[in-house]
């Protein structure tokens, strides 16, 4: 069998897991979690996504330094529970995923050209795609660079931001007060609508907003090119996840503050409209090349995550034996990753956004409901401080919860889908049983 490279070290694994989550939130999610949670809901149900992460991350990082291979939980469900367990989680991460890949495609688009964004997909696709086929150090590095670029941006808006808060605070001049509306105000639009939202509410933005959290599971996926997974993943997950979490807390109490929760679920550009609303139209042109790079750096990511998942798919004859080739000069599931780009092409021809996000967080988090279950087989763990088995109790019951709370549309979407999987894997292994009893 043909074996990837072993190239990244914990650096580039934690880089590649912050690259592949920075951005979706940050651009993308907050305003539909505000539209459901309001204020003060949208930042309990922050805290919800990130702790259900935080369960799966443990119980992921468990599972992939045992099973140190690309394919994540489509790998682990097989060998803890069964093949059909698998199949039924890397035929949701493939599914969920390449919706992810054409949300990210066209908010690239929606970024730098509005008025041609589906262009701007195509050719975002298909530059990202080539760099991946480069190789995974190729797309660790790009990766490094657009992290480095998206952290660049995402501190000047809270750099300006803190000034002028300061000046408010000090008194110093009335610009700062006239532009976030003083302390006071920023304060309470931050806590409005404590209790408007209540927990079907906060349950449906923290669905979504997990969606903001998966791309730790890159890590994961990349695990037959990562140098001693054992020790490499255990620690990469959870300093990426910390990482993402703490800016994503941050930056949701600055949106908040300055466009209140009303204007946030409105908004369609919510860190530009924040710059904006300050007085400061100069830097909206920067957030929004900001945003554009940074959902680049997720899309990067994800387009080799869901290759990897279509390699080990294809090695096992769960899919087509051909997407398991790997390329001889580069090392790459080459095949798997043009069928990607191929499929993701298509569907942001004809497809949307927040309808992408909704089903994308449906089939990924019955991935992880799949995660934490084949977790709980491995026992106990003497070596971790963390109660591990606890924490995969909990994030089963997490992603089982957030799942069944997210709008109708993308839970029935995302339960057909995965039906439809599920039938043909059936049919096809009782025609595989009987060819083979002939």
């Amino acid at each position: 069998m043909e074996r990837l490279a072993r190239r990244l070290g914990v650096a580039d694994a934690v880089v590649i897991g912050v690259g592949a989550m920075l951005g979706a939130g940050v651009f993308v999610v907050f305003a539909p979690a505000a539209a459901a949670a309001g204020g003060t809901g949208l930042l309990v149900a922050l805290t919800l996504a990130g702790f259900v992460a935080f369960c799966n991350a443990t119980s992921s990082a468990r599972l992939a330094a045992r099973y140190p291979e690309s394919g994540g939980t489509y790998v682990y469900g097989r060998e803890r529970l069964g093949p059909f367990a698998g199949f039924v989680a890397g035929w949701g991460f493939v599914v969920g995923k390449t919706a992810s890949c054409a949300a990210m495609a066209l908010t690239v688009g929606a970024y730098l050209w509005p008025d041609r964004a589906r262009l701007v997909a195509v050719i975002a696709i298909a530059a990202v795609t080539a760099v991946n086929l480069r190789g995974v150090g190729k797309t660790a590095r790009a990766t490094k660079v657009l992290v480095g670029v998206v952290l660049g941006v995402l501190s000047l808006v809270g750099v300006v931001l803190g000034v002028l808060s300061l000046v408010a605070v000090v008194g110093l001049t009335g610009f700062a007060a006239e532009r976030i509306g003083g302390v006071g105000s920023v304060s309470g639009r931050v806590l409005s609508d404590v209790d408007g939202a209540g927990a079907p509410g906060v349950l449906t933005a923290a669905g979504l907003l997990f969606f903001a959290f998966a791309g730790y599971a890159r890590i994961a996926t990349l695990g037959e090119e990562v140098r001693d997974p054992r020790r490499t993943i255990p620690r990469a997950v959870p300093l990426a996840l910390g990482m993402v979490l703490a800016i994503y807390l941050v930056l949701a109490v600055i949106t908040l503050g300055v466009l209140g929760p009303d204007r946030l679920a409105a908004s369609t550009a919510p860190l530009a409209d924040v710059v904006t609303a300050v007085g400061l139209p100069g830097l909206s042109w920067v957030v929004r090349a900001g945003a554009a790079v940074a959902v680049i750096g997720v899309l990067l990511s994800l387009l080799a995550a869901v290759g990897r998942t279509l390699l080990a798919m294809g090695r096992r004859r769960d899919l087509p034996v051909g997407l398991a080739a790997v390329h001889r000069v580069h090392q790459v599931p080459y095949r798997a990753e043009l069928a990607v780009a191929v499929v993701v092409t298509a569907v942001v021809l004809v497809g949307d956004v927040r309808g992408a996000i909704g089903f994308s967080s449906c089939t990924v988090l019955v991935y992880y409901a799949i995660t934490n279950a084949s977790a709980l087989t491995l026992g106990r763990d003497p070596g971790r401080r963390l109660p591990v088995r606890l924490l995969a109790v909990l994030g089963l019951a997490g992603c089982v919860a957030l799942a069944v709370s997210l709008p109708p549309a993308s839970v029935g979407a995302g339960i057909g889908v995965l039906t439809i999987g599920a039938a043909g894997y059936a049919l096809r292994r009782r025609y595989l049983d009987r060819a083979g009893g002939r």
